[in-house]
């Protein structure tokens, strides 16, 4: 994901103008970044975008606010997700590998998969999660099988995986197979993968 391949998507938001200004306004006036950012969902909207998928008007808008700030990117990001309601917060996990911030906002992340919504926790698992520590990027996983998020939103799952991750699953699988439960078809399907691998 880019800022350009943001921008392009948002071509056709019902306010473009508001849009433009609001990112002029940050570049030159960073301690506009609070309101403008709060505003985006109701001046851009709050609809899924077609491309990039997964993402909504709303989380494009507020990317590319950050984007546009001159420096103070991860103090920006923190106060942003610290403050921000449940959309917020999505926005600001999804900006975060677009940043130049290395692994800064990490805590972000970690905040993230500690709560019990589960479109933050699948937000946490993108691109940025690359910076998560291993033990805790498997406790996020096994936590999508637990929470029912799909495994697809993991970005970078099959490199990743190992055989701890399948342990963890496996023992996992055992559990849910005493209860008389199933596992989810794509924790079953990877946990298969990484047998396969193992063997």
């Amino acid at each position: 994901m880019t800022p350009d391949r943001l921008r392009a998507a948002l071509r056709g938001v019902p306010d473009p103008r508001w849009l433009d200004a609001a990112l002029r306004r940050v570049a030159t006036d960073p301690a506009a970044i609070p309101r403008l950012f709060a505003g985006a969902a109701r001046r851009c909207g709050r609809g899924p975008l077609p491309d990039p998928p997964g993402w909504t008007v709303d989380e494009a808008a507020r990317a590319l606010l950050l984007t546009a700030l001159p420096a103070g990117h991860a103090a920006a990001a923190e106060a942003l997700y610290r403050y921000g309601d449940a959309a917020e917060k999505r926005a600001v996990l999804r900006a975060l590998p677009l940043l130049p911030i290395g692994a800064e906002c990490v805590p972000l992340l970690h905040d993230a998969i500690r709560t019990d919504d589960t479109r933050l926790l699948a937000a946490a698992l993108g691109p940025y999660a690359r910076h998560l520590e291993q033990p805790a990027w498997r406790q996020a996983v096994l936590k999508c099988v637990f929470t029912g998020v799909p495994l697809a939103v993991v970005d970078d799952l099959a490199g990743r995986a190992d055989g701890e991750l399948a342990a963890m699953l496996a023992g996992l699988a055992e559990e849910r197979h005493a209860a008389g439960r199933s596992m989810p078809a794509d924790a079953a399907d990877l946990l298969d993968r990484l047998g396969a691998r193992e063997a």
